[in-house]
């Protein structure tokens, strides 16, 4: 197989690449190294069969010649920044909604006809089902980056009815694990290395939240694409259990051997579109014969000692 992974040198495409390369695929990385790494990369570039070309999703002409004789494209690049969204909103339409459509329209021009899609189980707003399924009833979207990936979920479908694609939709919750960039653990880490007696907590730490292990993440992806059929397919992928922001905290402090001074912004949710409870009903992928190997506590502490031994992480993201 041939693939090409828009966002292949971020965090979960690079993952992504290794594992499609450690798999005997053919691999085009497509990136613009916006948040992308060269360093996550560091494996697959000697490789004969792998490519990077360096652009953005934006220039459909470019990425359609990047895509020529792939046999599926997984689009995995986006803006993944949902704190800051109100601060820049036509960054989320841009770089989610407008970019899918230009990776559909590549596709159309390249003759390529299967995409993998990274959405996002933000889409689900403040749901009212827990654990929350694929058919929930939708509430009113609550950030930016959830109606960008929504309306990128809407293209993909429509290009499928229209155009005879097929497509796997995956509604991630949080993604944890080695090349982690951006994050609750990431953003505890950094503060806890520059001062251990103080922590500052976004909200009331009591927001409950679900987290997947990055290979958990692409097990998953693989299982689907080898085993679900039809026309649009749309799965949650998270764990079976969530945790609050407070286990974090005393899972990370406890691993550093720290016990610093706690204050909380307050609230119960750490900024706007933030959802104070996610947690997904993955029963759908689960019935495919998947299930994560890690839990999330474990997910956590291994993506901590990913970022203990990789110090320059901390100094890449000012």
């Amino acid at each position: 197989m041939k693939a090409l992974v828009t966002g292949g040198a971020g965090f979960i495409g690079s993952t992504l690449v290794d594992r499609l390369l450690g798999r005997g695929d053919e691999v085009v990385a497509y990136d613009n190294f916006s948040t992308g790494n060269r360093q996550f990369l560091a494996d697959a570039l000697p490789n004969p069969r792998f490519a990077l070309i360096e652009g953005d999703v934006l220039d459909g002409g470019a990425l359609a010649a990047a895509m020529r004789g792939a046999d599926i494209v997984f689009h995995l690049a986006a803006n993944a920044d949902v704190r800051f969204g109100t601060e820049h909103p036509q960054k989320d339409l841009d770089q989610n909604t407008i970019a899918t459509f230009r990776v559909l329209e590549a596709m159309r021009e390249a003759g390529v006809k299967r995409i993998a899609y990274s959405s996002t189980g933000s889409i689900y707003g403040d749901a009212i089902v827990f654990p929350t399924p694929e058919d929930a009833p939708f509430p009113v979207q609550t950030s930016l980056y959830g109606a960008s990936k929504l309306a990128g979920e809407a293209l993909i479908s429509a290009y499928c009815e229209g155009f005879g694609f097929s497509a796997w939709i995956f509604r991630f919750v949080s993604i944890l694990g080695e090349r982690y960039t951006h994050g609750h653990v990431f953003d505890f880490y950094k503060s806890l290395a520059a001062d251990p007696t103080h922590l500052h907590v976004l909200g009331n730490g009591k927001q409950r939240k679900s987290y997947l292990y990055v290979q958990d993440c692409v097990d998953a992806i693989f299982t689907a694409i080898e085993r679900a059929e039809g026309k649009t397919v749309i799965l949650n992928l998270g764990a079976n259990e969530y945790c609050e922001v407070n286990d974090s905290i005393g899972w990370i402090t406890g691993a550093l051997g720290v016990i610093p001074r706690l204050t909380y912004a307050g609230g119960d949710r750490g900024w706007i579109g933030d959802s104070p409870f996610i947690f997904l009903d993955c029963s759908r992928v689960r019935r495919l014969g998947w299930a994560p190997k890690l839990s999330i506590r474990e997910g956590i502490l291994r993506t901590l000692a990913y970022l203990r031994a990789n110090p320059w992480l901390l100094e890449s993201r000012k």
